[in-house]
């Protein structure tokens, strides 16, 4: 005999689901019951949970059925009983990115790609867009969370929502945006390591002999600037006269000044004396470098030196690129220099960003703390 299903009630009248399976995970098919225009009982198969429909979305078509039979007009068609799409998620993604390349930046668009074929291309991409559910979204993100950062994990739902929202836009899919009811990660900012002094000497010297890398950590350990912000500086935005570089910052949308060192003026000053004014000072195979390049080749050097026993999602005392900018700062704030001076140097918009690193400063008060409990044990 064949599986018998029970048609369950929900809390609005008419509407009815049945517990089924899909993809071997539980799953849930609504119906709606009504009376026709003769007064005769009606069933109808709305759709699947997993594909998008919900108790609200058929409670409101049975709603808009209703009203239309009260008023003698034509019947809404029915989402079931029109051919779905047979758009995959790599057919969407692939109109997708070609949009966002008329409408957002190159590095935008690379990290925006990188992610989605490092990450969903070969879990989802050739499956039907109607057929991927919140539980396998909710699989993803559990799986992807043993070896990444939530904020991580947060930005390829993230880019997985921003799909179906375009695909919904453009009228390629009819359902809902299953990420609509996916919990994100919660996720703690407060990043506590920063390489001291003898650290940054270490680094230097283990990329020394790489100096594509060693260009970076330089750049980034005596600016602050982030990844992207380095990758983007270009022979124009260096002035070897003042000592400074120009530095553009992606996240405020505003560009801001660096310094960099008499060593460095010299060994910058060669290493662009053949590149043409608009050319990144960074580059591999005379292209530009992308930001997983970087960190491809830095992830590797920064565990085997500094996260050797540290778990993987220990974002506070993991060293990772980030860590560059978090160092710059704490560094400066050891060294006594003015709050105000570290705000103006990170192109913080907010001095409350900057005030987390005024426990690091002599002035922070320890010293006199030190100097009145002195002699007294």
């Amino acid at each position: 005999m064949g599986r018998k299903y029970v048609r369950k009630k929900t809390k609005y009248a008419g509407v009815y689901y049945i517990e089924t399976t899909t993809n071997g995970r539980s799953d849930k098919t609504f119906y709606i019951r009504y009376k026709d225009e003769f007064y005769k009982d009606k069933e109808l198969r709305i759709g699947k949970q997993s594909e998008g429909y919900s108790v609200n979305l058929c409670n409101a078509k049975r709603n808009e059925i209703m009203h239309k039979i009260k008023h003698g007009e034509e019947l809404p068609k029915i989402a079931n009983n029109q051919i779905k799409t047979k758009l995959t998620l790599n057919d969407i993604a692939h109109q997708y990115f070609e949009y966002r390349n008329v409408h957002n930046s190159t590095r935008s668009n690379q990290n925006e790609q990188y992610r989605y074929d490092t990450h969903l291309k070969h879990l989802f991409g050739n499956k039907l867009i109607y057929t991927i559910s919140l539980q396998d979204i909710e699989k993803l993100q559990a799986d992807k969370l043993k070896t990444l950062a939530p904020k991580t994990v947060n930005h390829i739902t993230t880019l997985l929502g921003t799909i179906f929202n375009y695909a919904i836009t453009k009228q390629l899919y009819k359902g809902n945006n299953p990420i609509q009811n996916l919990k994100k990660l919660s996720i703690d900012n407060k990043r506590e390591r920063f390489l001291n002094r003898d650290e940054i000497k270490i680094l230097m010297d283990e990329v020394r002999d790489n100096e594509l890398l060693y260009l970076f950590c330089l750049l980034s350990l005596s600016t602050g600037g982030r990844a992207t912000t380095i990758i983007n500086i270009q022979k124009k935005h260096i002035d070897l006269n003042n000592r400074t570089v120009t530095l553009t910052d992606f996240k405020n949308k505003s560009t801001y000044k660096g310094f960099i060192t008499t060593d460095m003026a010299t060994i910058l000053k060669e290493h662009i004396s053949t590149l043409k004014t608009n050319d990144n000072i960074l580059r591999i195979n005379n292209k530009p470098i992308s930001i997983s390049q970087i960190q491809k080749r830095l992830k590797p050097i920064l565990d085997k030196l500094f996260n050797e026993g540290l778990d993987v999602k220990d974002a506070k005392n993991r060293v990772v690129i980030h860590t560059f900018r978090h160092s710059f700062a704490s560094n400066l704030a050891i060294g006594g220099t003015p709050i105000y001076t570290i705000q103006k140097l990170m192109n913080h918009r907010d001095i409350n960003m900057t005030l987390r690193y005024a426990k690091l400063s002599p002035e922070s008060g320890r010293d006199m703390v030190e100097n009145i409990m002195k002699n007294i044990y």
